[in-house]
């Protein structure tokens, strides 16, 4: 039961801060460590791949994430952050491909605007 009450109250959090235009946002990446694994899509995660992981937006949507000047679109394959990084403030985890279009991977996290 308790299980429940918290997948509705990140249900009703979620619903609350949907971006629906450019805002402000975390992003951090993923690689390696995930390679092979499904993903929430049914697809097999690529690092490689110009993908990412967020709860805040559609499977399939694609996003146009901008930092620092630079720019990269991305396809909504998985579900994340872990829910204790949303709660930190972020908002998207980026393929390490991606990522690395925005900015040394060194620097793990970054702030992004994030378009649908």
């Amino acid at each position: 039961m308790r299980q429940n009450q918290a997948g509705q109250q990140m249900k009703l959090i979620l619903a609350l801060l949907l971006p629906t235009t450019a805002n402000a946002a975390t992003a951090s990446w993923y690689g390696r460590e995930c390679a092979g694994r499904r993903m929430a899509d049914g697809r097999m995660f690529d690092p490689g791949a110009l993908t990412c992981a967020s709860w805040f937006y559609p499977l399939g949507a694609v996003l146009r994430v901008s930092s620092g000047g630079r720019t990269v679109d991305v396809r909504v394959t998985d579900r994340g952050p872990a829910r204790r990084l949303v709660r930190r403030g972020r908002v998207i985890d980026l393929s390490r491909a991606a990522f690395a279009r925005l900015a040394p991977l060194e620097r793990g996290v970054i702030e992004v605007n994030v378009t649908q």
